[in-house]
């Protein structure tokens, strides 16, 4: 007789704790990453999707990395949508570019820098930096190994320090 498969239960704190305790620093990791504007969409997104997925989730030995593995695909199905969005086609003002700025700190060109280096390391960065995540959280939510983690954050710091004020 085959056995039925079992689903081992997993001892996991409330959803709202996890909420509470990363909250802060996923919203600031999604600035640094898909900008202002775009950040509270992606944020929201986020939780919606880990709420979804908690109940069924079978690991709990690293939230933080988890919420930020899913902040992070949050963030590249938002550039993914963003990249099919239609242009307008016609004269349309252009508009100051503040995405990602923060309303805080005066903006010397080093945001639209940030913004303007890839993905991964764009990513990476903003991990290590704005959330304060080790690279062994880096890796677990990019799904790359350690090494690929720290090399993501290494060369976006040296083309940042070459190419900012020049």
């Amino acid at each position: 007789m085959p056995r039925s498969r079992v689903s081992s239960a997993v001892n996991l704190p409330p959803f709202q704790h996890l909420l509470d305790l990363h909250s802060r620093d996923v919203h600031r990791f999604l600035v640094a990453t898909v900008g202002r504007v775009d950040a509270d969409d992606c944020y929201q997104e986020t939780w919606v999707a880990a709420l979804r997925a908690y109940p069924k989730l079978r690991d709990a030995s690293n939230l933080r990395s988890w919420i930020f593995t899913v902040a992070y695909r949050k963030a590249i199905d938002h550039g993914r949508a963003r990249r099919r969005a239609p242009v307008l086609a016609g004269n349309v003002p252009e508009a100051a570019d503040t995405r990602g700025t923060p309303q805080d700190e005066p903006d010397d060109g080093l945001w639209s820098l940030v913004r303007d280096l890839p993905d991964k390391q764009r990513t990476a960065l903003a991990m290590r930096y704005v959330a304060d995540a080790g690279y062994d959280e880096i890796s677990a939510a990019m799904g790359t190994s350690e090494d690929a983690a720290r090399r993501n954050v290494h060369e976006a710091l040296k083309r940042l320090r070459t190419e900012y004020k020049r």
